[in-house]
């Protein structure tokens, strides 16, 4: 379960040694982090698209040209631009299919370009020949996780050879499964993770609860059963697009708070979801100050959404 915003006398002494006595920047504690690159950005966001507009040397899929991207340019410059000042230094990027397809090598190119500040979610085309083979020497290129998906294969997106191989893989290499799915697809993911429960598994923006304004209880209810999988985490993110898609979003607490005591902090990460948590009125600022400042989260909390958890997961 997830604690109160009352924090203990022991986690406050904790927090100001791990810090080195640092004093609390914000309303987010620093806690020690390795590698003091990341001291003054000690924060993880989970979840963010990038993509250059350089169209000659990073050449779109699908017969899309430089005008189909939207917006127009978002580089990793121009990400960390919106993420510095609220703190966060690190950040998950996520193969975009729309705009690159199977192709990960725009992303594996930003973290190998920007050491310790990037990992990757990347994309595998799992009805190929041994897709499994190709995930561990994508390990070693600092891509941690896999989207998969139900939008391209419809009802049949986690059966096949190739799927069951990649979860295997999964559950030795410690690379994530990272379903970008709708509620309807939660049933399924399910019984994949009864089937596989060494595999570490992420449901991406709370698996689209309330894409349509509605947050219905028997789909927050399926989301909530994946908690028994010990290994199944979940991203606190995408917020423009659920629930009332206004800010500050605080029609979705209800929601992130039954996810948080379902799953406990140790297993949630915030994420952004950029660019499209930066336009249309939108700001990252208020993403993140969701759950900073509106939530009632204690300090402890907030260091596994914040950073912890992201950070097991993605940069350990």
């Amino acid at each position: 379960m997830f604690t109160p915003a009352r924090i203990s006398r022991r986690e406050a002494v904790g927090t100001l040694a791990a810090a080195g006595g640092a004093a609390m920047l914000g309303s987010l504690p620093v806690s020690a982090i390795a590698d003091e690159k990341f001291s003054e950005h000690p924060l993880i966001d989970a979840h963010s698209h990038v993509w250059s507009p350089d169209t000659d040397k990073w050449p779109l899929a699908g017969g899309k040209t430089k005008a189909d991207l939207d917006p127009p340019s978002f580089t990793p410059e121009e990400l960390l631009k919106l993420a510095h000042p609220e703190r966060v230094g690190r950040v998950v990027l996520i193969q975009h299919h729309t705009y690159h397809s199977w192709d990960n090598s725009y992303l594996i190119d930003c973290a190998a370009r920007m050491p310790g500040t990037f990992a990757v979610t990347g994309m595998l085309d799992d009805t190929q020949a041994n897709p499994a083979q190709q995930m561990r020497p994508l390990l070693e290129k600092r891509v941690r996780g896999f989207r998969i998906t139900s939008w391209l294969r419809k009802e049949k997106w986690l059966s096949g050879d190739g799927m069951a191989a990649m979860w295997r893989t999964g559950a030795e290499t410690g690379q994530a499964m990272c379903c970008l799915i709708n509620p309807e697809d939660l049933p399924g993911v399910d019984a994949i993770c009864a089937k596989h429960p060494d595999t570490t598994v992420v449901i991406d923006h709370f698996a689209r609860i309330g894409v349509d304004g509605e947050i219905r209880s028997a789909d927050l209810k399926n989301l909530l059963a994946l908690a028994k999988h010990k290994r199944v985490n979940v991203k606190l993110s995408a917020y423009y697009a659920l629930g009332k898609k206004q800010e500050p979003y605080e029609d979705l607490l209800p929601m992130i708070r039954q996810v948080l005591t379902a799953f406990g902090p140790d297993r949630c990460m915030w994420a952004s979801d950029a660019p499209y948590q930066v336009v249309k009125g939108h700001t990252y600022g208020a993403s993140i100050a969701l759950l900073r400042d509106r939530a009632g989260l204690s300090a402890g909390d907030k260091e596994h959404l914040f950073r912890k958890t992201a950070e097991r997961i993605y940069f350990s």
